[in-house]
């Protein structure tokens, strides 16, 4: 059983490999189809995004976040902070991904995550959590820096999220994906 989906932001679900605001940020249109599919089989959808340009004030949190809910999240994990601030919430960090397994009683083992970079992946694996790499927005170059998630199993390689999710409601949701005891 799934219990969670949860999607990057910039480069897997719309915009490009670089980040851009609220107000300028444009769903791909197979986004936007694969969010109706997944709030269809009523499976809970999470976005978890770095965005450091809010500690440097070019930007506000609540903005990204009103976007998000706006676009059908259910819940927004956002981590504000820059790279040279060390803190666990920052991807590959799994933070983000252990605060909503905490808030929302979810086994991550149970989970998917979906990104287009590395670190996506990464995290998705410090957390137990499956991933599923997008090759849009940096995902051909996450390709070829498999140095950079060495360990780490995604459960498919999809050409966008559409692929992705078509991939999750008909290979994984019919296999039963096993538990890491040590994450609830």
């Amino acid at each position: 059983m799934i219990e969670a989906i949860f999607l990057d932001r910039d480069g897997t679900i719309g915009g490009s490999n670089e980040i851009q605001y609220p107000g300028d940020f444009q769903l791909f249109p197979q986004a936007k189809q694969a969010i109706k599919e997944i709030k269809k089989q009523n499976i809970p959808l999470f976005s978890f995004t770095n965005q450091p340009d809010i500690a440097k004030g070019k930007v506000k949190k609540s903005q990204f976040i009103s976007e998000l809910l706006a676009f059908g999240f259910d819940d927004v994990y956002l981590c504000p902070h820059e790279d040279s601030d060390a803190c666990s919430c920052r991807k590959p960090n799994p933070g983000m991904l252990l605060k909503a397994a905490e808030k929302h009683s979810l086994n991550l083992a149970n989970c998917i995550v979906i990104g287009d970079r590395w670190k996506d992946l990464v995290a998705a694996s410090a957390a137990g959590a499956q991933c599923i790499l997008v090759l849009t927005g940096a995902g051909h170059d996450t390709l070829h820096e498999q140095e950079k998630w060495a360990g780490v199993q995604a459960a498919f390689i999809a050409s966008n999220v559409q692929e992705a999710v078509e991939f999750i409601f008909t290979s994984l949701s019919l296999q039963p994906i096993l538990p890491h005891s040590h994450i609830r």
